[in-house]
């Protein structure tokens, strides 16, 4: 799925296969699990591949039904 160039540092981008990634939708977050990104070999850099990012906002809208919520804590600074 991915094997090209890092528009960043000029890297290799390979598949990974990623636990948790948590991106945003819509002001909120969604978590995906074992989900395939491309990653950076040099830099690190994240690639998401258009269907991860169309099942992200799938389970955000509610149109995919998820499989857990998790609570997550937020303070201030």
């Amino acid at each position: 799925m991915y094997d090209f160039t890092c528009e960043h540092c000029g890297g290799r981008v390979q598949t990974r296969h990623i636990e948790r990634e948590a991106l945003r939708h819509k002001g909120s977050f969604v978590i995906l699990e074992d989900v395939p990104i491309g990653v950076c070999s040099k830099c690190g850099a994240r690639y998401f591949d258009a269907s991860v990012l169309r099942r992200a906002a799938e389970v955000g809208r509610g149109k995919a039904p998820s499989d857990r919520t998790l609570e997550v804590p937020v303070g201030r600074y």
